[in-house]
């Protein structure tokens, strides 16, 4: 088997594979500057002779997928294979594997992060200091910058899957009190923490954050009704994705002050558009570009999991149902 890999791959990830899934093909997307798209990724495949993919971010569609309908696998190095035809691909009966929580450690980190640095206003302490601005003798900087601690918050989930649960449980300890929504959590999973109505979750915490999965159930979920049942003093906090929540909604109650803020890591344009600006620079929020789960640990991560996956999958038959999109072609062979 020869397998195209345009994931990043480390060096000890890319010999595992030769060693124990076939001949590897690397042509990482970041040589190309972006995610090949679908007649750069059919070409590749192409000339590569291969009988497998393992792909991060390029777009295999149907055409792709019609233009390779033998593949043995593909391999999607993400949290979710969005950008795989998961239906083009099962008609083929071809598997598609994925890496769920690769980037939990990541995004945990800069959730804690994040929230401790809008509560503690380091980042606008930062740009004062360097500006110059602490007279001799006087305390305005005490005065200025006294923030809120993280210890004793009431903080709310909304899809409490890997990434929520990490959280939790580095947050816990602070200590925080926890709740979360999420219809497919069983409450008896987790007795240390309560479960909730989404209504619950965002009218009752200090803290809000969102962790869900793009579905047809959870676009649009966040909404203005339950933006409106939030504290005055509540924070809102997104690293998961933009289209589960209403963008006009979040931006009204921000510029009108109806919570104390907003964190953001997602927007519905990427790059941002105008109205995703108004968030972005709006002052009581912490914006930053989708890096949630940019570490160079993440790769690492990724490796490992693909590798696990496939390795067991092809010497011992055995299939990590969290780890495959359709597991039904190979229920069903």
């Amino acid at each position: 088997m020869k397998v195209l890999v345009t994931s990043p791959y480390n060096e000890g990830g890319l010999k595992e594979l030769n060693q124990h899934v076939g001949e590897t093909v690397y042509r990482p997307w970041k040589d190309n500057g972006r995610a090949f798209n679908e007649d750069e990724l059919i070409q590749l495949l192409k000339e590569s002779e291969a009988d497998a993919l393992i792909t991060e971010h390029d777009h295999v569609t149907e055409k792709v997928i019609q233009s390779f309908p033998d593949l043995k696998f593909i391999g999607v190095c993400r949290g979710t294979p969005s950008n795989v035809s998961i239906k083009e691909a099962s008609a083929h009966r071809i598997p598609v594997f994925y890496t769920p929580a690769r980037n939990a450690q990541a995004v945990a980190e800069l959730f804690v992060a994040n929230v401790i640095t809008f509560l503690r206003d380091t980042l606008f302490a930062n740009e004062w200091l360097k500006a110059g601005k602490w007279d001799e003798g006087a305390h305005t900087s005490y005065l200025i910058f006294k923030g809120n601690e993280l210890a004793g918050k009431k903080v709310g989930f909304v899809g409490f899957g890997a990434i929520g649960q990490l959280i939790a449980s580095m947050i816990a300890s602070y200590p925080c009190e926890i709740s979360y929504y999420d219809p497919y959590v069983k409450a008896e999973d987790f007795p240390l923490y309560q479960k909730q109505s989404v209504e619950e979750v965002f009218a009752n915490n200090d803290i809000v954050s969102v962790h869900l999965p793009v579905t047809e159930e959870t676009k649009g979920l966040i909404s203005r009704e339950l933006f409106s049942v939030m504290k005055p003093d509540a924070l809102f906090v997104n690293t998961a994705r933009a289209v589960v929540v209403d963008r006009n909604a979040l931006l009204e109650v921000i510029e009108q002050k109806k919570i104390k803020g907003a964190i953001l890591d997602v927007f519905d344009h990427e790059p941002p558009d105008e109205l995703d600006y108004r968030l972005i620079r709006a002052k009581n929020v912490l914006a930053t570009p989708h890096i949630a789960g940019a570490t160079h640990e993440v790769e690492d991560h990724h490796v490992r999991i693909m590798n696990e996956t496939l390795v067991n999958w092809l010497s011992k038959g055995i299939i990590n149902e969290r780890r495959i999109a359709n597991r039904q072609i190979l229920v069903n062979a």
